[in-house]
This record gives C-alpha cells, structure tokens and sequence, in this order.
C-alpha cells in the first residue's frame, strides 16, 4: 500500500485510542449504607429513607465534636438566659395583664353573646387547658409542621441535612436543635406528644413556663451531642430525629421529683408502677441499647436527655436558674437606661 494510506490508518488508530482513554476515577464520599466499620446500615423504620444520603466521616473523629460541643455549651447559656429574660418581662406585664382580664370579662359581660360562636368555643377550651398543656401545645404544632414537611418530595434532601442529626454530615449543629421537632413516623410523633403532653402539667408545675421551655430546648441539644459522642466512639454513623430525648428529660425530671407517682403504659393502663422504678427500667433498656448496638432506638440520646433531666433537678436548678439575678439586673439596668 502506499505510505500515505499507511499514515492515514496510523493516525486514525491513534486517534481512536485517545478517543477511549480510561476515564479518572471519581473519589466519592462514604454513602449511608456503610459506617466506618464497614458493617451495613439498618434503618429504623422511624427514619426517613437514606439512601441517597452522603455521610462525609472525618478522618480525625475527634476533631468531629469541637463545634457541636461549643454549639451546646452556647445554645444552652443562650436559652436559659433568654428564659430568665422573659420571666422578668412576664413579671412586669403580669398586673397590667390582670386589670386588662378583669375589664374584658366586664364587656364579656355586657355584650350580647352569639349562639355557636367558634371562636367563643375555641377560647373556652384554651381557659380550660392548664398552664403546661398550654405551654406545650405551640411544640406540638411545631411538630405537627415539620412531620408534614417531612411528605413533601421536593424537599427530601433538605429535611435530611438540616432535621436529622449525624455526626457524619456536613451541616452539624443546626440539625442538633432542628432534629428535636422533627418527625418521620406518624407513630413516632404520635407516641412523643401524647407523653409530651401527658407530663406537660407536672413539669410546668415544678420549672416555671419559662424555665421548662430552656430545660426542653437545651435538653434536645444536649441528648442530641450525647448521641454524636457515641457514634464517633462506636463509628456507627447514621442520622436521628424525634423529641424522644427532649422528652426523656421531661419524664426523667417529673420522676425524679416525684417517685413515688403511678405511672402506666399507655395501651395497657391496668398496669402501674411507681415512677422511680420506670425511670430505673428506662435507664436500664437504654444503657443496654447503647452498648449492644441496638438500631431501633438511638438508646444515647435518650439515655442522655434522661441524666440531664436527673442532674437537673437534682443539681443544676440551684446551680443555673438560682443564680439567675446578675443577668436580670443587667437587663432591667439596660431597658432603665434605655431611650424611650
């Protein structure tokens, strides 16, 4: 053949051989469906589907709880503070708030009344709720709001990263509060309300309104930290929701004020127990969860909340909400020099 066609199939191999050159290959990061064990992820049936989830494990573990560790230690300072604030400023405005009571129930009492009014009924039913259920009705609705989020498609990806919390993920400590309200299962919310509000009354009778709200804050982040602890030392990695350690700190805290109370368990209400020694089981499952590697529950937030609902009442009342009078003297110092 002549040389220029023996040039031409040279070139076109040559060309051909760079067209399929093996591609670079892509460093993913670690997907959910594997810890750093190497063992397989089983889902609770109370989580959302992650398999389309990235976990990002650092390669210095430790490193990992810096920022959630500074994140608690500052939400919790900020929440109590706020909630001594807002006790000061309740206490200012509750006269007023008495005088404003006694003069609305006179034109109640002047004013024609309607027959079947909604809001008459609605208003009727919110007097006749106690202080706590009052208190704990907007964290319900709160709750209520993320779990219907939760069925919207779109934002799938977006719940997942910022109302589940995982030491794995990128986004670290919002997720620690946002996680607290947020709800796959409608049995797992269902179950956590109806316990949230079955010891709503007793808590608010032992904090305080404003009190209790920054225990029930602090107390999700806090269980929530305890939880990233454990899956960084157990490298069993994978995301959490619900109010369950919120809520361990409630009923933590009621029973340990009153052990001596009956409690029962909610479909069978022919059995009771004092509620030392339900708080005294729930400590015992929950510690046996977290060493075994149970995956139904996640047995460190809620044996978490549960210590910090003990500590609490035992200890840190006197030691946070008793010293409570520099930053409201701060504060009424500052609204007294204020400008009006």
């Amino acid at each position: 053949p002549p040389p220029r066609l023996l040039g031409r199939r040279f070139n076109f191999f040559i060309q051909q051989k760079c067209g399929f050159r093996k591609a670079p290959r892509k460093v993913e990061p670690r997907r959910s469906d594997t810890g750093t064990s190497g063992e397989a992820y089983k889902r609770s049936a109370l989580i959302p589907p992650v398999e389309e989830t990235v976990f990002y494990p650092s390669p210095y573990p430790i490193r990992t709880l810096v920022k959630p560790l500074f994140f608690t230690v500052g939400f919790t300072g900020c929440a109590f503070g706020s909630a001594a604030i807002w006790q000061y400023e309740s206490l200012k405005s509750r006269v007023q708030s008495y005088f404003d009571g006694i003069k609305a129930d006179w034109l109640d009492s002047i004013r024609p009344q309607k027959e079947g009014d909604i809001r008459k009924e609605i208003n009727k039913w919110w007097n006749n709720l106690s202080d706590g259920q009052r208190t704990v009705t907007g964290i319900i609705a709160a709750n209520v709001f993320v779990f219907c989020l939760w069925r919207v498609p779109s934002l799938q990806r977006t719940m997942i990263r910022y109302f589940t919390s995982n030491p794995a993920s990128k986004v670290l400590c919002s997720p620690m509060l946002l996680s607290t309200f947020s709800h796959f299962s409608l049995f797992h919310m269902a179950a956590n309300m109806y316990v949230l509000w079955s010891f709503s009354s007793s808590i608010v009778n032992i904090l305080g309104q404003e009190q209790f709200m920054a225990v029930y804050l602090s107390a999700g982040v806090i269980s929530n930290f305890v939880s990233y602890v454990c899956k960084v030392a157990t490298g069993r990695y994978g995301p959490s929701l619900g109010a369950s350690g919120a809520i361990m700190t409630v009923l933590a805290a009621v029973c340990t004020k009153i052990p001596e109370g009956r409690l029962a368990i909610i479909f069978l209400p022919m059995f009771t127990f004092t509620a030392g020694n339900a708080l005294k089981a729930i400590i015992a499952m929950d510690t046996a969860g977290m060493i075994l590697g149970w995956k139904f529950f996640d047995h460190a937030a809620h044996l978490g909340g549960a210590l910090f609902g003990i500590w609490y009442i035992t200890y840190g009342h006197e030691l946070i909400w008793k010293n409570r009078e520099p930053l409201v003297k701060i504060w009424h110092e500052m609204r007294t020099n204020s400008p009006k």
